[in-house]
């Protein structure tokens, strides 16, 4: 009895690591156990929904989200790009597409990604996405604990439709540098703090 005791006081001291190390992941790759977040995720954070000028949904579980129903079309990596394909929602000039390159955490680990979201037609929409991640508290349906490891959106910045140019961090500052776009805001140099809410 005293050492099945001894084993559960062992395995209860490692999941608070276990917990640290898919957090710190995340931060790292925006992986988790070594798969990317799909993509998708960032439609449902308004990227799909451009009608919207702000997200409904701004919370995901992302653990929940690997290898969900939700997220099941293909995830595949296209140079530093995560891209999924949704093949039923297919349009004039090809399927409707969602994609993301993590550009890296700010010193106070929010996490910074652009996203490309296409519909099928030839607009490819760019938005750059400011994301907090952290562990919470739950109960499973049939009652027991659990813990999510949720990304909620801090911010949100279109760049427009066809989108070129590069973002770099510095400390919480994120420097936009556009080179064209058809829309968003314009060619001018922007910087934003990213600081939590």
């Amino acid at each position: 009895m005293l050492r099945v005791c001894l084993l559960l006081a062992i395995l209860a001291a490692s999941l608070p690591a276990q917990a640290a190390d898919a957090l710190e992941e995340l931060r790292a790759s925006f992986t988790i156990r070594g798969k990317p977040v799909p993509p998708e995720v960032f439609g449902d954070f308004g990227d799909a929904m451009m009608s919207d000028n702000r997200p409904v949904v701004v919370g995901i579980d992302a653990t929940a989200a690997i290898d969900s129903n939700r997220y099941a079309d293909p995830i595949k990596r296209n140079g530093a790009w995560v891209e999924q394909v949704k093949p039923q929602n297919t349009g004039i000039f090809g399927a409707e597409t969602e994609s993301y390159q993590f550009v890296g955490h700010t010193a106070n680990g929010l996490l910074v990604l652009l996203t490309s979201w296409s519909g099928g037609g030839t607009g490819v929409f760019y938005t750059l996405h400011v994301v907090d991640a952290a562990w919470t508290n739950a109960f499973d349906e049939d009652g027991s604990r659990s813990r999510r490891l949720v990304l909620t959106t801090v911010r949100t910045y279109i760049l427009g439709d066809r989108w070129q140019g590069g973002v770099t961090i510095s400390g919480n500052a994120v420097r936009i540098e556009t080179t064209s776009s058809r829309g968003g805001h314009g060619v001018s140099p922007v910087t934003i703090d990213a600081q939590r809410p």
